[in-house]
Protein backbone atom coordinates (compact mmCIF):
# COMPACT_ATOMS: atom_id res chain seq x y z
CA UNK A 1 0.00 0.00 0.00
CA UNK A 2 1.45 2.83 -1.20
CA UNK A 3 1.03 6.35 0.86
CA UNK A 4 0.36 9.91 -0.56
CA UNK A 5 1.69 11.88 2.73
CA UNK A 6 4.44 13.99 1.19
CA UNK A 7 5.73 14.49 4.56
CA UNK A 8 7.04 11.44 5.04
CA UNK A 9 9.95 10.12 4.63
CA UNK A 10 11.15 13.70 4.96
CA UNK A 11 13.72 15.56 7.08
CA UNK A 12 13.61 18.81 9.10
CA UNK A 13 16.13 20.66 6.71
CA UNK A 14 13.41 19.87 3.73
CA UNK A 15 10.65 21.01 5.87
CA UNK A 16 12.58 24.27 6.05
CA UNK A 17 13.73 24.66 2.91
CA UNK A 18 10.21 24.27 1.89
CA UNK A 19 9.04 27.24 4.49
CA UNK A 20 12.07 29.42 3.24
CA UNK A 21 13.67 29.38 6.78
CA UNK A 22 16.19 26.84 6.09
CA UNK A 23 19.12 29.58 5.60
CA UNK A 24 18.26 31.72 8.98
CA UNK A 25 17.95 28.19 10.72
CA UNK A 26 21.34 27.59 9.85
CA UNK A 27 22.67 31.40 10.55
CA UNK A 28 21.36 30.99 13.70
CA UNK A 29 22.66 27.53 14.54
CA UNK A 30 26.46 28.77 13.12
CA UNK A 31 26.37 31.36 15.47
CA UNK A 32 24.97 29.56 18.38
CA UNK A 33 28.28 27.05 17.84
CA UNK A 34 30.59 29.68 17.45
CA UNK A 35 29.17 31.37 20.72
CA UNK A 36 29.41 28.00 22.61
CA UNK A 37 33.04 27.48 21.14
CA UNK A 38 34.14 30.98 22.08
CA UNK A 39 32.91 30.45 25.93
CA UNK A 40 34.77 27.78 25.99
CA UNK A 41 38.23 29.27 25.45
CA UNK A 42 37.05 31.99 27.34
CA UNK A 43 36.64 29.86 30.06
CA UNK A 44 39.85 27.53 29.69
CA UNK A 45 41.81 31.00 29.55
CA UNK A 46 40.26 31.98 32.77
CA UNK A 47 38.92 35.44 30.87
CA UNK A 48 36.44 37.68 31.84
CA UNK A 49 34.16 39.37 29.24
CA UNK A 50 35.97 42.82 30.31
CA UNK A 51 39.04 41.53 29.59
CA UNK A 52 37.83 40.06 26.09
CA UNK A 53 36.27 43.56 25.74
CA UNK A 54 40.28 45.24 26.09
CA UNK A 55 41.89 42.71 23.84
CA UNK A 56 39.74 43.19 21.25
CA UNK A 57 39.47 46.73 21.88
CA UNK A 58 36.26 46.80 21.94
CA UNK A 59 33.35 46.91 24.76
CA UNK A 60 31.84 45.32 27.03
CA UNK A 61 28.32 45.84 25.64
CA UNK A 62 30.55 44.15 21.72
CA UNK A 63 31.21 41.38 23.40
CA UNK A 64 28.08 40.54 24.67
CA UNK A 65 26.10 40.57 21.33
CA UNK A 66 29.06 38.62 19.98
CA UNK A 67 28.79 35.89 23.09
CA UNK A 68 24.64 36.11 22.58
CA UNK A 69 23.58 33.10 20.67
CA UNK A 70 20.73 34.26 19.41
CA UNK A 71 22.01 37.68 17.43
CA UNK A 72 23.35 36.12 14.07
CA UNK A 73 24.72 39.41 13.16
CA UNK A 74 27.92 39.24 14.28
CA UNK A 75 30.90 40.42 11.30
CA UNK A 76 33.77 38.37 9.83
CA UNK A 77 36.33 40.90 11.43
CA UNK A 78 34.52 40.81 14.95
CA UNK A 79 35.04 36.87 15.10
CA UNK A 80 38.72 37.28 13.49
CA UNK A 81 39.08 39.90 16.19
CA UNK A 82 37.84 37.58 19.09
CA UNK A 83 39.89 34.55 17.82
CA UNK A 84 42.75 36.52 17.47
CA UNK A 85 42.70 37.71 21.35
CA UNK A 86 41.95 34.17 22.61
CA UNK A 87 45.26 32.76 20.44
CA UNK A 88 43.07 31.26 17.60
CA UNK A 89 42.66 31.37 13.43
CA UNK A 90 38.81 32.35 12.60
CA UNK A 91 38.57 29.79 9.55
CA UNK A 92 35.50 30.09 7.37
CA UNK A 93 34.76 27.37 4.64
CA UNK A 94 31.53 27.01 2.20
CA UNK A 95 30.52 23.84 1.53
CA UNK A 96 28.38 22.04 -1.32
CA UNK A 97 24.87 21.79 -0.24
CA UNK A 98 23.85 18.72 1.40
CA UNK A 99 21.91 16.67 -1.17
CA UNK A 100 17.98 16.14 0.55
CA UNK A 101 17.71 11.98 1.13
CA UNK A 102 15.52 10.23 -1.02
CA UNK A 103 13.36 7.99 0.47
CA UNK A 104 11.32 5.31 -0.91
Amino acid sequence: MKNNNKHIGSNLDDFLAEDGTLAQAESVAIKRVIAHQLARLMERQQLTKTAMARRMHTSRAAVDRLMDPANASVTLSTLSRAANALGTNLQVKLSRPRAAAKVA
